[in-house]
């Protein structure tokens, strides 16, 4: 590895973690959208140096491009009544869920010690449109489609939230303006 990609892969591998942990530990859903965006692009920065120029400019295009956009719309279509009060109990699955992490990293970081063994030698088409391709269309179709069916049910789920959050704050302002005006209507005594 050359000092230029030894530089980024390290810059990289900062700003992949920097945004991870500023993405499980924010408490405004906008902040933790962008912590998660500086992630994404750390990520096609560590695509870099792997030589799979493909991969990150798909993970730009999609993820960075289309997939954190539709996180912010679905935020601000929500606003911040969707928001909720922080609880002791958030702060314990918030804690649990980044010592999960150092563990699950761990584990990953210390699998790679024993590292004398042969690398395994990459295909020519490794990154390549070609090689994606058959990758994604022949062994991981299936994965591929479940998420795409995930997203959009996700999509579906938070315009139905958003709805009726909209619908259910209507009949209460015409709640209100009804009581309202029954009190107006009441004779002064």
């Amino acid at each position: 590895m050359t000092d230029a990609k030894f530089i980024l892969f390290v810059f990289a591998t900062i700003l992949a973690l920097a945004g991870a942990i500023g993405t499980i530990a924010s408490q405004r859903p906008l902040r933790a959208a962008m912590s998660l965006l500086v992630t994404i692009i750390s990520l096609a920065g560590l695509y870099l140096t792997l030589h799979a120029e493909l991969l990150a400019a798909i993970q730009l295009i999609v993820y960075a491009g289309a997939i954190v956009v539709l996180f912010v719309f679905v935020i601000m279509l929500l606003g911040p009544s969707a928001t909720t009060e922080s609880s002791p109990g958030t702060l314990v699955v918030r804690m649990l869920s980044l010592v999960g992490m150092g563990m699950f990293t761990s584990t990953i970081a210390f699998s790679f010690v024993d590292v004398a063994s042969e690398w395994i030698v990459l295909p020519e088409t490794f990154g390549t449109v070609e090689g994606v391709g058959l990758e994604l269309y022949t062994k991981a179709l299936v994965p591929f489609e479940i998420v795409s069916f995930t997203l959009t049910t996700a999509v579906v789920g938070a315009v139905a939230i958003a709805r009726a959050k909209t619908a259910r704050e209507l009949a209460v302002s015409k709640e209100r303006s009804a009581s309202e005006a029954a009190v107006v209507a009441q004779p002064a005594e």
